[in-house]
């Protein structure tokens, strides 16, 4: 007898796995296409310079790439097209995150200081949140896009024809 997890990696046809997967993709798509537009509209030339202050060779080149993976690779995790291919460069750009800006702050994204009147004030996010992503992404690209996506309609379309 299979097991749920047997259906999932066997490319069987477990409806929660497919939805579980749609929503992994969704919030993985969502996220890097939100932080791609957030440094696209602050200004590319403004993220190059955080990448020099941090000493990330070729700053200018890198800036664009990273802006250009958060929106196009998130796009295609929003819409479960290519997601195999896709995932590779955001996983170079959640590692380049984690070992250039969020490892010497620890394991905790939210590190709480003070409360006041104003509010919550919060100090530098650890890599917690680049390792969620890291995990989502792997886990998509090992089981596949799932329900309601492009990649789903080509396999379903290249085996009817088989």
């Amino acid at each position: 007898m299979l097991l749920s997890s047997d259906l999932l990696f066997s490319g069987g046809t477990n409806r929660a796995a497919r939805w579980a997967l749609l929503l992994l993709r969704l919030m993985v798509g969502a996220g890097f296409v939100a932080h791609g537009l957030a440094k696209l509209g602050r200004g590319p030339d403004h993220f190059a310079h955080i990448l020099a202050a941090l000493g990330v060779p070729f700053p200018a080149l890198l800036a664009w790439a990273t802006i250009l993976v958060e929106i196009f690779g998130g796009a295609a995790f929003l819409l479960g097209a290519l997601v195999r291919l896709a995932g590779i460069p955001a996983l170079i750009v959640l590692a380049v995150a984690i070992f250039t800006v969020h490892l010497p702050n620890g394991f905790s994204s939210i590190k709480l200081q003070s409360v006041d009147r104003a509010g919550a004030h919060f100090g530098q996010p650890g890599y917690e949140t680049d390792l969620l992503y890291i995990v989502c992404i792997l886990e998509v690209m090992l089981c596949g896009a799932g329900a309601w996506s492009v990649d789903g309609l080509i396999a379903r379309r290249l085996t009817a024809k088989s």
